[in-house]
């Protein structure tokens, strides 16, 4: 029996929460991933990774391949690998401060993700998104096929943290997320031993 109480879709789904990947994940694409979940229904699922940096490429070298008025001022952060679908595509990960109608899509409390020109204007403005991260590409999922990841234990969910999100270092976040949950990296690896 369905409801349409969106309360019952929201316990369900798992948009606006986080996937780490476990040992078990088996695909080297996402070995030690943090992804934000932003939408996830019965038809399909996507994700922003939030921990793997694009090798040479900085947010003002990227505003600047797309002729974003500002460029050169806007903050020396990297740009992401937001997973292997669509990797000319860009998203934004960001608090709600800055909201289009349109184009941006509520993904949890005070996150949202926007993927058109006038957030990376916003960035390179002198009034951007208190916190925001750009990424290229998503992790995307057909009906049931995150659901048969969870099932392997190829991820642990968690929910999202602003710090952990926006402020911790690329290379912590895994671990941070892991700490979040109560978990350590040497506890996984026994699990995964024994699987």
């Amino acid at each position: 029996m369905q409801s349409d109480s969106p309360k019952d879709v929201d316990d369900s789904f798992l948009a606006g929460k986080l996937l780490v990947a476990t040992p078990s994940i088996g695909d080297p694409r996402f070995d030690r991933s943090v992804i934000l979940m932003c939408d996830h229904s019965a038809e399909h699922a996507m994700g922003i990774v939030l921990n793997k940096p694009i090798d040479g490429l900085n947010l003002p070298e990227l505003l600047e391949q797309l002729e974003i008025d500002g460029a050169q001022d806007a903050a020396d952060l990297p740009v992401l690998l937001g997973g292997p679908v669509d990797r000319d595509r860009g998203f934004v990960v960001h608090t709600p401060d800055f909201n289009t109608a349109e184009s941006t899509l509520p993904i949890g409390p005070g996150l949202c993700l926007t993927a058109t020109k006038d957030v990376l204007e916003a960035i390179a403005s002198p009034r951007p998104p208190r916190h925001s991260l750009v990424a290229l590409g998503y992790a995307g999922w057909g009906g049931g096929q995150l659901e048969d990841e969870l099932a392997a234990n190829a991820w642990l969910v968690t929910d999202p943290e602003p710090g952990l999100i926006f402020d911790t270092l690329n290379s912590a976040k895994w671990e941070r997320a892991l700490d979040q949950l109560g978990v350590t990296p040497e506890h996984l690896s026994v699990l995964a031993g024994h699987a």
